[in-house]
């Protein structure tokens, strides 16, 4: 699981920084810029999904395994633990190879540019802006995931996560992962310190709690509630 960990954390860092480099220095407008870059991040999940490997933000709908009682919360928080941490070393080392291929020279350095803007907004937004739009985030990440279960084929899969994944980049959502790549990155290429770093603490901390009610409450508590609580009930009756 922690390899499949390391490896999502990766793929969610490539889609982040194949954002960043669409939205430099567009012409478009800030909606259809945003629908572009929005467009080019789903990368990240559709590796995840279609390649196979273990997000954390995904791994929330497990929680619909705990309230069944087909696990206990050691292995809900052993999940998600061990998730977290493989995502956030594969966030991490891809930010050191993206800083030794020095892509933040590309465009005459606007991508560098545009990644100290990106991680700067994110450290500048309020406690409460952050948890709301970590809830937001997540609520559609898990939707992604969930719809992706129902597809049969490469094609239904891609198709499943475009749009939930589209619509959370393009709405401004925040996503704890794509975080721990975009932020520390930001941080490495911020030559005039304009980054706070713990404003960039603050973001991950209060991102991940939001992400993980989002998940959590919002599509894994309402499903099981709505498909499999009287399944239970009528188990816990029948013993």
């Amino acid at each position: 699981m922690f390899v499949l960990a390391v490896l999502a954390g990766a793929f969610i860092s490539l889609g982040a920084l194949s954002f960043t480099v669409v939205i430099t220095e567009s012409s478009l407008g800030f909606g259809p810029t945003r629908l572009l870059g929005g467009l080019s991040f789903c990368l990240g999940l559709i590796l995840v999904v279609v390649a196979g490997a273990e997000l954390f933000t995904g791994n929330n709908l497990i929680a619909m395994a705990w309230a069944s009682r087909l696990i206990g919360l050691r292995e809900v928080a052993r999940s998600w633990l061990l998730t977290y941490v493989g995502n956030v070393v594969g966030c991490l080392g891809t930010v050191l190879l993206v800083v030794w291929a020095d892509i933040a020279s590309l465009g005459n350095g606007a991508v560098g540019e545009t990644v100290v803007s990106i991680a700067r907004g994110k450290a500048d937004l309020l406690w409460g802006e952050a948890f709301m739009r970590g809830i937001l985030c997540n609520a559609l990440v898990c939707l992604a995931v969930w719809l992706a279960t129902g597809a049969r084929s490469v094609t239904d899969k891609i198709l499943a996560i475009l749009f939930p994944i589209t619509a959370f980049v393009v709405l401004g959502f925040e996503h704890s992962i794509a975080n721990w790549f975009l932020l520390p990155l930001g941080l490495a290429v911020d030559t005039h310190g304009v980054i706070s770093l713990s404003g960039a603490a603050k973001n991950i901390l209060v991102v991940t709690a939001g992400n993980l009610l989002g998940g959590t409450l919002l599509v894994a508590g309402v499903y099981w509630i709505a498909y499999l609580r009287g399944e239970r009930m009528h188990k816990d009756r029948s013993s």
